[in-house]
């Protein structure tokens, strides 16, 4: 029995001048299920780290249970359609991109199908909508072959059978929407409209090449300017799908605290916002903010949020909601069928996948300890560093990768095997190793920009041999202690010049790290993949590493 806990909102009073009689206060209401998904990412199978809840026999606890993959979650969405006479299938973004190989393989085209035929209706764009630009989101919603790579999938690509919707980015060359900002869906007659958006910083999280020619609006001003004309079309009941979210405490169906964006985006929407499904930051919640619920269903694919909506026939509004996430038990549902066959006829097509990449004698974890650093990414800039250190390769000295580029744990499994799968869903980009010469001075110039957004520190992973410590007390621009900065053992200096490998996302000023467009001298080399394949079958079995590289001084 799945744990549930239902969060429901005040229904609103209806004062009447006269008192009224039995069947006059009873309000005609219509029902409507709306069920919900984000940050799915692609993971048409189950993610080998399922979702991590609070164990029922200690809640001090937390346990791992197995979770997602399209074929379990298409089974769960007919299961809590059924017996409800008016439903929904929506999402709040990032459907696609960091995606696994077998998605990946295929620019996402096997996701938008799968999802299509899960019945999926309406989603907001999220920032990784634009991993590809805007041309490549308009083939996912449209149809068509890729550009570059063409028709590589067993059957011709028709794009989404669901609508994208962006209200709040904009083509800065026509200053229109690059899709609709909203739709309204009727149910029993009374319209529902869902404006959907993504994130004001999409700009800054995105290759600076993919937001070119994009503006992305602040996401309160964009839902309130739309309130108006959504009234003049006879529309009361407002949802609200956002690709920007908020950190809770408690478990996945509980919010006894948040904090984060989402928090005071929804004390400024507008009060006739009736209901804000979220996503972005990969947490599971039920909140009521403002006194508005917000719900958000982890990531790739462990949850999908079940919530009942009551409208008023008469006033045509929302007068009650209340939500449940409902794990997506891979051990337990039933496989779809069409599921099965459309991975499978991908899967067929992608003979690399399960190829033996080396092995790992524990799993190596993307998650950051107290100075920044992660044991994954430490592996990863080593790969990149031993890809680019030879004299024809771009005589590299130091390597820097983005934490926002290392997607998944390389888990280990029973037998250590590692696939190239495994490697490539830690790194799904498909990046460019780019070396360049930077100088000391540049180097450090380049770390302070790991704190140019105080929300969002973004700690470069580094190679071995290079180390440096930081302060967090210090003002911006003066965290980086220039005396700890040092290449094997010896301490850079700030007027020689170093060659140093990062992506071609980075050396672009992804992530804001614009002093990494200064690089003299650029020599492009394999992809991050390739690099961390070859890597793995040049050093195995790959061990944790001690990730003391980075300190923290405070």
């Amino acid at each position: 029995m799945r744990n549930s806990l239902a969060l429901a909102l005040t229904a609103l009073t209806l004062v009447a001048s006269a008192p009224a009689t039995p069947a006059a206060a009873q309000t005609a209401t219509v029902e409507l299920r709306i069920l919900a998904i984000n940050d799915f990412h692609g993971y048409l199978r189950p993610s080998l780290g399922g979702i991590k809840i609070a164990d029922p026999n200690d809640n001090t606890k937390k346990v791992l249970v197995p979770a997602g993959g399209a074929e379990h979650m298409a089974t769960l969405v007919k299961e809590l359609s059924q017996g409800h006479k008016n439903t929904i299938f929506v999402a709040a973004g990032d459907l696609i991109g960091a995606s696994p190989l077998l998605s990946a393989m295929f620019h996402d085209e096997p996701t938008i199908e799968s999802l299509s035929m899960m019945g999926l209706a309406l989603a907001s764009v999220g920032n990784h909508e634009f991993d590809e630009g805007k041309e490549e989101i308009k083939r996912m919603q449209n149809g068509g072959c890729h550009p570059v790579d063409k028709c590589q999938g067993p059957h011709p690509f028709l794009g989404a059978k669901f609508h994208y919707l962006a209200a709040s980015t904009v083509e800065a060359a026509s200053g229109k929407t690059i899709f609709p900002p909203y739709e309204i869906r009727e149910f029993d007659g009374i319209p529902v409209a869902f404006i959907g958006l993504t994130l004001k910083g999409t700009a800054g999280i995105i290759s600076p090449v993919s937001a070119a020619g994009l503006e992305f609006h602040d996401e309160a001003e964009t839902v309130n300017a739309l309130v108006p004309e959504l009234k003049a079309r006879g529309v009361e009941a407002i949802v609200v799908l956002i690709h920007e979210g908020g950190y809770p405490t408690g478990d996945y169906n509980e919010c006894p605290a948040i904090s984060g964006a989402i928090v005071d985006i929804v004390k400024k929407f507008d009060r006739a916002v009736d209901l804000v499904i979220s996503g972005h930051t990969h947490q599971p919640y039920v909140c009521n903010i403002d006194g508005r619920l917000v719900t958000s269903a982890d990531k790739y694919g462990t949850l999908v949020t079940a919530i009942d909506v009551t409208l008023d026939v008469k006033t045509r509004d929302v007068i009650a909601a209340k939500a449940d996430n409902v794990i997506v038990r891979s051990g337990q549902l039933a496989k779809d069928a069409e599921q099965t066959a459309l991975i499978e006829a991908y899967d067929r097509l992608v003979p690399i996948a399960n190829r033996r990449a080396g092995s790992v004698t524990a799993t190596l974890s993307r998650v950051p300890n107290n100075s920044g650093e992660s044991v994954l990414g430490d592996i990863i800039a080593d790969a990149q560093l031993a890809a680019t250190a030879g004299a024809t390769l771009g005589n590299a000295v130091i390597a820097f990768t983005n934490p926002g580029g290392l997607r998944a744990d390389v888990t280990r499994k029973d037998d250590g095997v590692v696939t190239y799968a495994d490697l490539f869903a830690s790194q799904p980009f498909g990046n460019q190793l780019v070396t360049l010469s930077l100088t000391g001075n540049q180097i450090k110039n380049a770390l302070e920009q790991q704190w140019l957004d105080p929300r969002r520190t973004r700690i470069l992973q580094v190679s071995k041999g290079f180390s440096y410590a930081w302060d967090s007390g210090k003002p911006l621009g003066e965290h980086v202690i220039a005396a700890s900065m040092s290449l094997n053992g010896e301490r850079i200096d700030p007027a020689r010049s170093y060659r140093v490998t990062v992506n071609n996302y980075l050396s672009a000023g992804g992530d804001g790290f614009t002093v990494l467009k200064e690089g003299a001298a650029q020599q492009f080399g394999v992809n991050d993949v390739d690099a961390l394949d070859a890597y793995f079958q040049a050093n195995g079995p790959i061990s944790p590493t001690a990730a003391d590289r980075i300190r923290r001084s405070e």
